[in-house]
């Protein structure tokens, strides 16, 4: 009897947690072209605001210089490399125009939509494109992914938005994006939304540093701030607990006015979340592919081994066991280095001296075996893979996956 009281109590406990539970939902800003230096020194109201309640940090943009992860940084660019949560190599996306991306390696959106629940989407954006093209909605390549709140198309109008001297009705999409985006979010509550805010990108590269951009930056903060107010009315009057990461997808050359190389300025983004964070992000280590595995562990959303294997990134929330793995050629060999963070966990490694994956096939990836994390690297001979010039590698532990290519 006592035993069974123990585990009636218990019983009662998870039903009570589970009753409890608060909703999860998270919202993601894009300001483009703003780099970190200039965050900081104009110490931005509305993203230190929301740093306040999680962090404020690094963020590298551009992949690893010299390797195949190397991506330009270039708008369209990091975009999609957060979307995905993979380096241009795989999603194929190079530049902001004649776009052609790699569809099979997913989007967030395409991820929220094949849960089981399939979750509630917004996306506020004045650049059609990104819904259009880079999330892809309606392809066949896609799934026919549909977005269920859609406020963008306003650079495909001149009627209402007629073109004014430097670019300034691209501030006024920002504006209307904004309003939007905190009406919608006020009142929808997306599940997973993404709001993007393009007009500091063109105020840097028409002035350059100076008092417009920085006037400019501060603008932006301003229109942050309302969405965060949005998000924090959702969590005192229903509530729900949200996420929200605001970040840039580049940074800039040293006089302002450019980018899309891979100098410190140009690879200098930033991440500002309300969550808590882990070590790896405290350090500095954050990269613009782990946005995607981040909202996803904080939503609970379930990832398909298929395409969690393909993905750069890992969250910057929770525990890890393992971080940046590197692949290095040696003779006839690869040699597979990173990471332990929790030394005895167990790690299981995966090859595949192909990329069938990419080219829209299933991919046969051969187990190699299961290690400990402590052991930090691992010789792999290339022959009995039966590679060549091209190699593939993924390291799975109780937490993230590693990849990484090796490319002669």
């Amino acid at each position: 009897m006592k035993h069974l009281r123990i585990w009636a109590a218990a019983a009662a406990l998870l039903v009570a947690a589970a009753v409890t539970a608060k909703e999860r939902k998270a919202v993601i800003i894009l300001i483009d072209g703003v780099p970190k230096d200039a965050v900081e020194r104009l110490h931005v109201p509305a993203i230190y605001d929301i740093a306040a309640k999680g962090a404020f940090g690094n963020c590298l943009i551009g992949g690893q210089v010299g390797t195949w992860s190397q991506t330009p940084t270039i708008s369209a660019v990091g975009y999609n490399s957060m979307l995905t949560g993979t380096w241009a190599a795989k999603h194929n996306v190079y530049g902001n125009g004649n776009l052609s991306p790699a569809y099979q390696y997913w989007s967030l959106f395409r991820i929220a939509k094949a849960q089981e629940r399939p979750l509630k989407t917004g996306i506020y954006s004045s650049w059609t494109d990104n819904r259009t093209v880079l999330l892809g909605e309606g392809k066949e390549e896609t799934g026919r992914l549909q977005i269920d709140i859609v406020r963008d198309g306003y650079d495909l109008d001149p009627v209402t938005y007629p073109s004014k001297p430097e670019e300034l009705h691209v501030f006024d999409y920002d504006e209307r994006v904004t309003q939007e985006a905190e009406k919608s979010i006020r009142e929808d509550a997306p599940d997973l939304s993404w709001v993007y805010l393009w007009y500091t990108d063109d105020a840097s590269h028409i002035h350059g540093n100076g008092a417009i951009f920085d006037e400019y930056i501060l603008k932006a903060g301003e229109q942050i701030g309302r969405i965060w107010e949005a998000v924090r009315y959702r969590e005192r009057h229903f509530g729900e607990e949200w996420m929200i990461v605001v970040l840039t997808d580049h940074g800039r050359s040293l006089d302002g006015h450019s980018h899309g190389g891979h100098s410190a300025r140009e690879r200098a983004g930033w991440i500002a979340t309300n969550r808590k964070v882990n070590r790896y992000f405290k350090d500095g280590k954050a990269q613009i592919v782990d946005v995607n595995p981040s909202v996803c562990e904080f939503l609970g959303m379930t990832v398909p081994d298929e395409v969690a294997r393909e993905r750069d990134g890992i969250s910057f929330l929770g525990k890890t066991c393992i971080q940046e793995l590197s692949v290095m050629p040696y003779d006839d060999e690869a040699i597979l280095s990173w990471t332990a963070v929790r030394p005895h966990a167990k790690v299981a490694v995966y090859a595949a001296a192909d990329n069938a994956y990419k080219e829209g096939k299933p991919q046969a990836w051969k187990h190699l075996g299961d290690i400990e994390a402590g052991q930090e690297q691992l010789r792999v001979s290339l022959k009995e893979l039966g590679a060549t010039k091209f190699c593939k590698f993924a390291l799975v532990s109780p937490h993230e996956t590693l990849t990484g290519w090796l490319v002669r």
